[in-house]
C-alpha cells in the first residue's frame, strides 16, 4: 500500500508575460474566473483530493496570493458588522486553516524542476502533488483526486495525460507509452518538448503530477533541458526504470488560463456550471454568436 499524499506544490513564479498587460502588477494566478481566481480553483481541487499541506513556490510581486489565503481580518469585521454572514460564511468555507499554507520563493527563473526543487525541505521525502495553476481543471471527481486513488493502487508516480493534435506535441512533455487499459498508461520514457516528427506519441503531460521524494535528488544535479531550464520531465524520466509510472486519463476538463482563448473559454466553462449566472451568461453569449 503507497503512503497517502498529503502535501502539494504551487510553482506560482512565473511572470505570466503572455496575459500582459493584465498581468503587469496582478499575478496571473490571481485572474478571476467568474468569481474565483485561477488559484483557488487549484486550491479547492487539491483539498478535495485529501490534500493537508499546501506549499506556494513564489517570486517578487506574488504577495497578493499569500494576501488571498489569509485571514482578512478588516474584510471579515465589516461583513460581520453589517450582517453579511452569507457572503462571510462563504469567504471562510475555503479559506485553509491556520499553519496548512506555507510559502518559499523561487528566486530565479530557471524553469519547473528547479521551482519544485525549491519546496524541497518542506515536502521532505513523502510523495506529494505537483499543480500547475495555469491548468483549471473542471468535473467531479476531480483530477488531482482521481490521480490520488490511482496511486493509492499503483505507487511510484503519476501524471495526468491528455491527447494532442500530432502538430502540437512540440509543446508538452510526451510520452513513450507503453501497457494501456484506457485510463492508466505505462510510461516507458518521456521526451520534453520533441520535434514533431520524432514525437514517441501524442499523449502530453498537462498540469497535474503525483512524484515520489525521489525526485529530489535528481533535481538536485541542476541539469540544463530544453529551453536552457531545469525541467521536471527530464529528472521524471530517470524515475521510469527505478519506480512505477503512469499516465491518468483523467475524466473532466482542462483549459489553459495561461492563454487569453483558455482562459476565456475558462470563464465561459465555469460561469455554465454556476446556476446563479448560467441563464443570463447563456442569453449574452447568444447575442455574439
Amino acid at each position: 500500500m503507497s503512503n497517502p499524499i498529503r502535501k502539494a506544490v504551487f510553482p506560482v513564479a512565473g511572470l505570466g508575460t503572455r496575459m500582459l498587460p493584465a498581468t503587469k502588477a496582478l499575478p496571473k494566478e490571481m485572474l478571476p474566473v467568474v468569481d474565483k481566481p485561477v488559484i483557488q480553483y487549484a486550491l479547492e481541487e487539491a483539498r478535495a483530493a485529501g490534500i493537508e499541506e499546501f506549499i506556494f513556490v513564489t517570486s517578487r510581486g506574488k504577495s497578493l496570493i499569500e494576501d488571498h489565503f489569509d485571514y482578512g481580518f478588516e474584510l471579515f469585521e465589516t461583513l460581520k458588522a453589517k450582517g453579511k454572514t452569507k457572503e462571510l460564511d462563504e469567504l471562510l468555507s475555503w479559506l485553509p486553516k491556520a499553519g496548512t499554507v506555507n510559502f518559499t520563493r523561487q528566486q530565479q527563473p530557471l524553469g519547473l524542476g528547479h521551482a519544485v526543487w525549491c519546496a524541497r525541505h518542506m515536502v521532505g521525502d513523502e510523495p506529494f502533488a505537483v499543480v500547475l495553476v495555469d491548468d483549471l481543471m473542471t468535473g467531479t471527481p476531480g483530477c488531482l483526486a482521481e490521480m490520488v486513488e490511482a496511486h493509492a493502487r499503483t505507487g511510484g508516480n503519476i501524471v495526468a495525460i491528455e491527447e494532442v493534435p500530432q502538430d502540437q506535441v512540440n509543446k508538452y512533455g510526451v510520452l513513450d507509452p507503453g501497457a494501456d487499459d484506457g485510463t492508466l498508461v505505462e510510461v516507458k520514457g518521456l521526451v520534453e518538448k520533441p520535434d514533431i516528427d520524432v514525437a514517441p506519441s501524442n499523449l502530453t503531460v498537462v498540469g497535474r503530477y503525483i512524484l515520489s521524494g525521489a525526485i529530489f535528488p535528481l533535481l538536485e544535479t541542476q541539469e540544463r533541458g530544453a529551453g536552457g531550464e531545469i525541467q521536471l520531465t527530464d529528472s521524471m524520466a530517470k524515475l521510469i526504470d527505478r519506480e512505477p509510472f503512469h499516465g491518468l486519463r483523467f475524466t473532466g476538463r482542462r483549459f489553459d488560463c495561461g492563454k487569453k482563448l483558455g482562459y476565456l473559454e475558462a470563464i465561459v466553462a465555469c460561469g455554465m456550471d454556476r446556476p446563479d449566472v448560467a441563464a443570463g451568461l447563456q442569453d449574452i453569449v447568444r447575442q455574439y454568436v
